[in-house]
């Protein structure tokens, strides 16, 4: 098993909370995805294999995307979905279902914490991608949620943290 030393997890916002919503066309989408490809290929150069994901639509999609591109150019890559509860993606479409399930397929283990949802599982899943790593890489905009819970946990548990402020990224204007 990969050691938490070389260890990085990821925590983001949903598509409810980002400036662009469920428009992954959006310029600010691509430069997120970006963004989290960049961090990802440095902290490889760093050492880091292992990577840790909670499997939610939004941001920790492109995080899982981006791992998965990865691992392509560097077989030695793993990649980890935390999923807070079996029922996770039940009230999902079913284009996000059919994603989900891809992805599940392509990661390397898979975590589920409890069979159905209940107060308390994605915290649970949360605390458990901090404990297991030393770098958290996160997308988010400064507003209370888990995000913010997670990236608060962290800094307290003394993981280094890379944060991409969503809130700030500016769409490129046409005239």
């Amino acid at each position: 098993m990969d050691t938490r030393e070389t260890t990085c997890c990821f925590s983001g916002h949903r598509p409810m909370k980002l400036p662009w919503g469920m428009r992954e066309s959006d310029p600010r989408c691509a430069m997120t995805k970006a963004w989290i490809a960049r961090q990802l290929q440095e902290l490889y150069d760093e050492g880091y294999r292992h990577f840790i994901c909670g499997m939610a639509i939004g941001c920790d999609t492109y995080f899982a995307d981006e791992v998965l591109a990865l691992r392509e150019k560097h077989g030695d890559i793993t990649l980890e979905a935390a999923i807070p509860c079996s029922d996770q993606a039940s009230r999902w479409n079913s284009k996000q279902k059919t994603k989900y399930a891809e992805l599940i397929s392509a990661c390397d283990s898979v975590k589920v914490f409890q069979e159905q949802y209940s107060t308390g599982c994605m915290l649970r899943r949360n605390e458990y991608m901090v404990d297991c790593s030393s770098t958290l890489i996160a997308c988010f905009d400064g507003r209370p949620g888990g995000t913010m819970n997670t990236i608060v946990y962290a800094k307290r548990e003394g993981l280094a943290v890379r944060m991409l402020d969503v809130s700030e990224l500016q769409a490129e204007t046409t005239i």
